[in-house]
């Protein structure tokens, strides 16, 4: 497991539509195309809005003290506003590829870092 997330391959978020939620405008929904390649690690965090994600193309991760685990095509759900998740490295030869879409607060970050 890649112990720097520093020098580890970069995960590429690729932003599909960016709108606003009819009538809120405190809020926009946001989708993206999330890519994360071998070795990349995906630190801890959590978001200023909802999020529901839908892996498209599956692989393993590793988090801290844990045995792998497979994320697999088709795998779904939803992350509630402010719920700390991830902080795992991709390993094995798979870059996992998962559509995201964030019904989240508009003048915030999307993604906020957590110890």
């Amino acid at each position: 497991m890649t112990s720097d997330p520093e020098s580890s391959p970069s995960i590429k978020r690729t932003e599909l539509s960016r709108l606003p939620v009819t009538g809120l405008d405190h809020l926009e929904i946001i989708t993206q195309l999330v890519e994360f390649p071998p070795g990349a690690t995906s630190l801890r965090h959590f978001h200023n809005g909802e999020e529901t994600f839908y892996v498209l193309e599956g692989g393993f991760v590793q988090e801290i003290g844990r045995p792998p685990r497979e994320r697999i095509p088709g795998e779904h759900g939803i992350i509630r506003r402010g719920t700390h998740h991830s902080g795992y490295t991709v390993v094995g030869d798979r870059t996992i590829k998962v559509l995201s879409v964030y019904v989240a607060d508009k003048d915030k970050p999307l993604q906020v870092p957590v110890g």
